[in-house]
């Protein structure tokens, strides 16, 4: 059988399935079957397979048909400019939340050494995407969960920034180390109403815990403000991602913090997705 005909049935395969990019998915299963680039296999579509790639192909394509994630499969996700390790003890890194690296960039400059602090850093994606373009500033990077601060490791690892980033096992509340100039964060903020509504993708397969924002979406949140409060510099900004609809709470939230409110950005959807605040008294 040759990769047209194997493409063709993972195609036919997965819309039966009700998966949304099946030409996609079925050519990324059969990359990783093969252990060839996907453009090397479109170029080469009368080349034969063996049934041992066949049967990883199979095996690949039963799990996404049951929903799993693509990025869980392949066991890596792009983001930003950079690629990451990933599994199912963190979150599936999201094209909105590039916007907190952006308006990172954009508050740092090149030349400026700054002591990052990141709250509930999941893969490390984030920190990691930012450290790679600030290279003079520093990070401390917190998560409640060891599964996936190992990934994070693995990931600081890879993009050769494990002696810039110190990553500790800790939940935000019990965190009390040092002041920094910048906090960054994309905290757990679906309510449990809406969590029951997820599509099976990410109610099923993603942790919850990274997903949670508790009964209505705001617990996490508001940890991450209060703390920050006290974690910050006089002056030092806070970036946090939140959900579309949170914006005007999450705004009261920061003010009655001691924070000024820079600017909300908007992600590629035109939702509102991320707050941009400077810490302006004492807490």
């Amino acid at each position: 059988m040759n990769y047209q005909k194997i493409l063709n049935n993972g195609i036919n395969s997965l819309k039966i399935s009700n998966i949304i990019n099946p030409e996609l998915d079925s050519e990324l299963l059969l990359s990783k079957a093969l252990n060839k680039k996907r453009e090397k296999i479109l170029t080469n579509l009368k080349k034969e397979i063996n049934k041992k790639q066949l049967d990883k192909f199979n095996l690949y394509l039963s799990r996404r048909k049951k929903k799993e994630p693509i990025a869980y499969i392949l066991g890596f996700k792009y983001f930003w400019k950079y690629k990451f390790i990933i599994n199912k003890s963190v979150l599936v890194p999201r094209p909105e939340t590039e916007q907190i690296v952006e308006e990172t960039l954009n508050y740092l400059s090149n030349n400026e050494s700054k002591k990052i602090l990141d709250i509930g850093t999941g893969s490390g994606c984030i920190i990691v995407s930012v450290l790679k373009e600030r290279s003079k500033c520093k990070a401390i990077a917190i998560d409640i969960s060891s599964k996936a601060l190992k990934v994070a490791k693995t990931n600081a690892k890879i993009h050769h920034l494990e002696n810039k980033i110190k990553f500790i096992n800790i939940d935000i509340d019990k965190f009390n180390y040092n002041k920094y100039d910048l906090i960054l964060s994309n905290p757990p903020y679906i309510s449990n109403i809406d969590l029951i509504r997820l599509d099976d993708d990410v109610r099923i397969y993603e942790p919850r815990e990274s997903l949670s924002g508790g009964l209505d979406g705001y617990e996490k949140i508001t940890k991450v403000v209060e703390k920050s409060s006290k974690l910050l510099k006089n002056n030092g900004k806070l970036i946090v991602e939140i959900g579309d609809t949170q914006k005007n709470n999450v705004l009261k939230l920061l003010k009655n913090n001691g924070f000024y409110i820079n600017k909300t950005g908007k992600d590629l959807s035109g939702r509102d997705r991320c707050i941009v605040s400077t810490k302006i008294n004492n807490k």
